[in-house]
């Protein structure tokens, strides 16, 4: 071995190991909000279809409920996992509304 080059500890390893988890993780979320993004965009069009508006508080809040009571049940902060689905909502809200032209 040179002079200089040092071997990673357990620790360390243990550590590249887990970013790299974090990253896959990482990677996977943002595949999950492409994909419920484009079925909101496809639930927007027959919701055009059919007349119907595409604010739809009161389901909004049910999947908002629902998934606060699932965080709670899998011990992750109910209030962020609230805050992070009505971001989804908006976000997939925005995209129907530019779709259906309905907004700039």
């Amino acid at each position: 071995m040179s002079e200089g080059t040092r071997v990673p500890g357990p620790n360390e390893v243990e550590l590249l190991k887990l970013r790299l988890e974090i990253d896959a993780i990482d990677r996977a979320i943002v595949e999950a909000i492409g994909l419920r993004v484009l079925i909101g965009t496809r639930i927007g069009e027959i919701k055009q279809e059919l007349g119907l508006p595409v604010l739809d508080p009161a389901r909004e809040a049910a999947v908002v409920r629902r998934s606060a009571e699932r965080a709670r049940d899998a011990g992750v902060d109910e209030e962020a996992v609230r805050e992070i689905f009505w971001r989804l909502i908006g976000l997939s809200r925005r995209k129907q509304r530019r779709e259906l032209g309905d907004t700039p």
